[in-house]
């Protein structure tokens, strides 16, 4: 079977009918009937059984869709590929994030690096952790910005440096005086703790159940923005990592370190069999000296993030 034998076989055995399938394909009725005759023809057996106007598939064309749908699936992936390269060309850069870092990070490092790189033009959007591989290998962004990635087959993680969690409090809670903070020192505060789904979730609960403290949790957050967003109107105490710390929403907190240090990995990712371009390199250099500056200040014990 030719190219085009297997998109108007696809495209009839997925919408059922000649009709739909020519207006799937953006081409004319009669167009599809004669290469699907043609397939035929080529094959030396029938697709479909045509039946007072209707199509109905034949065994052959069950089994064959099997392959076919495999063969198209490739065929569109290299599509995008195709379509990325030509973005590639004219200078975009499709970049997702996990929401912490599309906060105030990523908007920032895009901003410094426009000033520099008038010509370059950004796709950006944010997405879940589990969703950047599938975008990744998908060739829909280029690069993903993400915290401690997992094992993730068909992905390379770039490190672009390391954060750490810190403690998030209301300015007016006492809790001892300047330094940092142990689980101890939590300990009989209400606390505001994250519900696991991700693999910085993981990692603080870990070390949260490992060291046997009580902690009184009062919420269980969905993100470490809303935890942030809770401590800022009262709520209770949280452990945060400091990318989400220092963004500048939800200001009215207090952050004090945490001890004993817990820190974690922030990476840059991209699909490992497509390397990057030249100006996605360079845009990931840029991230990378971006981070050390946002990272370079020590968090204490006054106001804001």
């Amino acid at each position: 079977m030719r190219l085009r034998h297997i998109e108007v076989f696809h495209a009839v055995y997925s919408c059922g009918s000649i009709t739909r399938a020519a207006e799937v394909l953006n081409v004319s009725q009669p167009s599809v009937s004669k290469v699907l005759a043609h397939a035929e023809q080529q094959l030396g057996y029938a697709l479909f059984e045509r039946t007072r106007g209707k199509l109905t598939p034949t065994p052959e064309a069950d089994r064959l869709f099997q392959n076919v749908n495999e063969v198209n699936e490739s065929v569109d992936r290299l599509r995008q590929v195709a379509a990325r390269l030509r973005l590639v060309e004219m200078g975009m850069i499709r970049v997702a994030a996990t929401t912490a870092f599309a906060l105030d990070f990523l908007p920032d490092a895009i901003a410094g690096y426009k000033q520099q790189h008038a010509d370059v033009m950004f796709c950006v959007e944010t997405l879940r952790h589990e969703e950047l591989p599938g975008a990744l290998l998908d060739s829909r962004i280029d690069i993903g910005l993400a915290f401690d990635p997992d094992n993730m087959p068909g992905i390379r993680g770039e490190l672009l440096g390391k954060g750490r969690f810190v403690v998030l409090a209301p300015p007016a809670m006492d809790l001892g005086p300047e330094g940092p903070l142990s689980l101890e020192n939590l300990a009989g505060r209400p606390f505001i703790r994250l519900d696991n789904q991700g693999p910085l979730d993981r990692l603080l609960n870990t070390h949260i159940e490992s060291s046997e403290v009580q902690l009184e949790t009062v919420a269980i957050a969905g993100s470490y923005q809303l935890a942030k967003s809770l401590v800022s109107r009262g709520f209770g105490v949280t452990i945060t990592d400091e990318i989400t710390a220092r963004s500048r929403c939800h200001e009215n907190v207090s952050i004090r370190q945490l001890k004993p240090e817990l820190r974690f990995r922030i990476s840059a990712l991209h699909a490992d069999g497509e390397p990057l371009s030249l100006v996605c390199r360079h845009f990931v250099d840029h991230l990378r000296e971006r981070l050390g500056t946002f990272l370079r200040s020590e968090p204490g014990g006054g106001r804001g993030a």
